[in-house]
């Protein structure tokens, strides 16, 4: 299998945290020209005035900042140990496909129950991930 098969699920990541990256902004401004914040309510991350629509986003891009970390170090790990294969590829997959589907849980109907699963299963897959990181194995 090609070694850098590994970089295009952490490039659709990267991509997808762009995306949520761009949504913080549009709803910052959305709710400013609405009257519902003002630049102060910012100043030191978000006041109490912050509607949650406003916060979420933020809430998200930081979450996608957290544990993939642990994912793109192990793309790293396993391109440099030449353990690319398909099923590190696909658990990959798995992951940003988790990641995902957390994402638009968190930023549209909110359901903690389901956003938990996604999130528990996300990182089940990173386990899975770590474990052909540290073994090697394709």
């Amino acid at each position: 299998m090609n070694q850098s098969a590994i970089f295009y699920p952490v490039l659709a990541l990267v991509g997808w945290t762009l995306l949520v990256l761009l949504l913080m902004p549009y709803r910052r401004f959305r709710a400013a020209f609405a009257g519902k914040v003002t630049a102060e309510d910012f100043k030191f991350g978000e006041s109490l005035r912050v509607p949650p629509d406003v916060i979420i986003p933020n809430r998200n891009y930081m979450n996608l900042l957290e544990a993939p970390l642990l994912f793109y170090v192990t793309s790293i790990v396993i391109f440099q140990l030449q353990a690319v294969g398909t099923s590190v590829v696909a658990l990959a997959w798995g992951y940003v496909g988790c990641r995902i589907v957390h994402s638009l849980i968190h930023l549209t109907y909110n359901n903690v129950m389901h956003r938990l699963a996604a999130f528990a299963l996300s990182n089940a897959v990173l386990g899975a991930i770590w474990v052909f990181a540290v073994l090697g194995v394709q």
